[in-house]
């Protein structure tokens, strides 16, 4: 994200001009993995939204995070992914797809930074196993094929507000990709998945 001081300098620049951010800096760490976890947390979304019947619906929607710190709940989330790495994903602080590690590289990893400050740039995520379907992918070189399939969707909003007043608040579109059943990386640009369309019904 930034390596250089004159990233950061560039970015703190940005972040006290009046300029319209997208995103702020506060939306972009919200999008890291390590927020997520923190946010995961116990009373952390309570902290922020009031309504009760709000918060169990946005916690229903959660998955098991564990942090990897080097304290005795790291060491109990390395334990947990050296005994069941099928059951979780390593997700590292970074984008683009290519970067998370499964199965039993998770092992392999997690004993061989078992003590390592190496472990500190990933959190140890509960895998989700979507229910798979059937689909034809489009992809550059391959022929077009019917194949099982899984979905991922992600929904954008935009929000527009200072420290004081929210003058905008709404979602304003979608993005689906779809990848063959068995494979793990989903990026569209590191081509492992594909774009795709969402059939609604009643």
């Amino acid at each position: 994200m930034y390596v250089y001081f004159q990233e950061w300098h560039a970015r703190l620049m940005i972040e006290r001009s009046k300029a319209i951010k997208s995103p702020t800096v506060h939306y972009q760490l919200a999008g890291t993995k390590k927020i997520q976890q923190e946010l995961a947390r116990p009373g952390a979304v309570e902290k922020y939204i009031s309504d009760n019947t709000a918060v169990n619906k946005i916690r229903s929607t959660f998955v098991g995070q564990h942090s990897l710190d080097l304290d005795g709940e790291g060491d109990k989330a390395v334990l947990l992914g050296i005994n069941r790495p099928h059951d979780f994903v390593l997700k590292p602080q970074r984008e683009g797809g290519g970067n998370n590690i499964y199965g039993e590289d998770i092992k392999d990893f997690l004993v061989k930074h078992q003590n390592s400050e190496e472990r500190l740039g990933y959190i140890l995520m509960e895998r989700i196993y979507p229910w798979p379907q059937k689909n034809h992918l489009l992809k550059v070189g391959e022929d077009i094929r019917l194949c099982d399939i899984v979905n991922e969707i992600g929904i954008y909003g935009v929000y527009i507000g200072d420290s004081d007043t929210e003058y905008e608040n709404k979602q304003v579109g979608h993005l689906m990709r779809s990848k063959t059943l068995g494979v793990d990386e989903g990026g569209i640009a590191a081509g492992f998945a594909t774009l795709d369309t969402p059939l609604l019904v009643e």
